[in-house]
This record gives structure tokens, C-alpha cells and sequence, in this order.
């Protein structure tokens, strides 16, 4: 049976007292989730701050990109181990904002997610289309680009690995929300696509999930969680959210 994973992207938001108050109460209502586990990805400077407050906890964390090298001439990137030297066991690579903002090419998402198995981390690789692409009816053209280029540098042993999510670019942040049909025809064949490596991967949707859409969109057979962004902020929401896994 595949894992359901709950994992929370922070995105460029928090301080050092927001923080606090928001794990303590996660870790307080920890107790309340018992089908799914539960994670959040923080900006680089809060991962110290996280991993002291987390130690000895459930509750995982990680980060929310990583560099493709090792070490080296390269500043202001990030390594894997070092982000492994924290106790990280998640990382996001390609988020649509990522993608977006800072051109990045399939190829490089895909090194990242070997860089980040090389680094003893666990990579959470994000596939998607924007509006135009879907309204073009080209939805599973760009699924399929996205997942080969994992594919062509994953090892069949690495792909079994990894976790991925569905975020549809035009449902980030914009309060539109993939219907729970939508999701699960695009689940379904990515899932296809991941040959016999499917049944072991955790496939995740993102897209604004609320408590109120969860648990619908987790009803369908091939969502087996979430990448949550905004409402992940929000301690209480994020729980019910966690608790709408069946």
C-alpha cells in the first residue's frame, strides 16, 4: 500500500516567531493524524530553526530546492548535504515557481532529483501545465515531457523512490482548484506512466488544497496526498487537511 504524505511548502514565508507558534501547534495536534504523514518545506535560513524544534518529532521537514553540485564556486547555492546535516529528509524540485522564475529547464529538475538521492534526500518532483497549455488540450503532452526527463536520469530503483506532485500552474495561488475528475485523469496517467514503479510512488496534488476540497480530491484512487502552499501556514487547516486522508 502507498503512503499517504501530506507535505506543507512555506514558499518565501515566516519568522523566527511565527515559526514557533505555528509547529507548536502542529506538533501539539500530531496526535489527531493517523493515516498520512505529515511534512513541511521551509526557506533555507528557517531549517536550523526547524530541525532544533523538530528533533525527536514526527513531524518531517525539508527544503524547498536544492543545488545540482556537490560543493564548490557556486554562491549562494545550497548542497544536498548540507541540507542533510540538518536532518532534512524532503526536498521540492521544479515547483512551477521555479520553473517560472527562474527558467528552469526539465533536464535541471531532473538533476536535481538525482543530486538530491545523492545527497540521501528524498525528492519531491513537481510536473505541471499552465492554463494556455491546457486550454490547448496539451495537458498530457507536458506531463509526459516533464516525467521522461525524470525518467531518462532516474534509475528504475531511484524512480520506485521518489514522491511527486501534480500542481496545475494555473491553480497555485490563484484560488482555483483542479477538479477531483481533473486530478485523478492526470494521477491516473502519470501513474501509467511510471510503469512498475506506480504502485510505490506516492503521488501528490497541488493547487490551493483547503480542508474543504480535500477530501474530495483524496477520494479519488490515485491521489494519495498533498502539496500544500497557503493554507499550510495556517496550523488548524493544515490538520484538518491532513485528517481529510481516507
Amino acid at each position: 500500500m502507498r503512503p499517504s504524505l501530506i507535505v506543507g511548502n512555506w514558499k518565501m514565508n515566516g519568522s523566527r516567531a511565527e515559526n514557533s507558534k505555528l509547529l507548536a501547534s502542529l506538533k501539539a495536534q500530531l496526535a489527531n493524524v493517523v493515516d498520512a504523514e505529515l511534512a513541511v518545506c521551509v526557506p533555507f535560513v528557517y531549517i536550523p530553526q526547524v530541525s532544533e524544534f523538530l528533533e525527536g518529532s514526527k513531524l518531517s521537514y525539508g527544503a524547498q530546492d536544492v543545488s545540482v553540485h556537490v560543493d564548490g564556486a557556486y554562491t549562494g547555492e545550497v548542497s544536498p548535504s548540507m541540507l542533510n546535516d540538518f536532518g532534512c529528509r524532503y526536498v521540492i524540485v521544479g515547483h512551477s515557481e521555479r520553473r517560472q522564475y527562474h527558467k528552469e529547464s526539465d533536464l535541471l529538475v531532473a538533476q536535481k532529483a538525482l543530486a538530491a538521492f545523492q545527497g540521501k534526500l528524498v525528492p519531491i518532483v513537481c510536473l505541471g501545465e499552465t492554463l494556455e497549455q491546457r486550454e490547448a488540450a496539451e495537458t498530457l503532452d507536458v506531463i509526459s515531457r516533464q516525467l521522461h526527463s525524470i525518467q531518462a536520469v532516474l534509475s528504475d530503483e531511484l524512480m520506485s523512490k521518489l514522491v511527486i506532485a501534480y500542481e496545475p500552474v494555473w491553480a497555485i495561488g490563484t484560488g482555483l482548484t483542479a477538479s477531483p475528475e481533473q486530478a485523478q485523469e492526470v494521477h491516473s496517467f502519470i501513474r501509467q506512466k511510471l510503469g512498475s514503479a506506480g504502485d510505490k510512488v506516492p503521488l501528490l496534488y497541488g493547487g490551493s488544497v483547503k480542508a474543504s476540497n480535500a477530501k474530495a480530491l483524496f477520494s479519488k484512487p490515485d491521489i494519495d496526498g498533498a502539496l500544500v502552499g497557503g493554507a499550510s501556514l495556517d496550523a488548524d487547516e493544515f490538520i484538518r487537511i491532513a485528517k481529510a486522508v481516507q
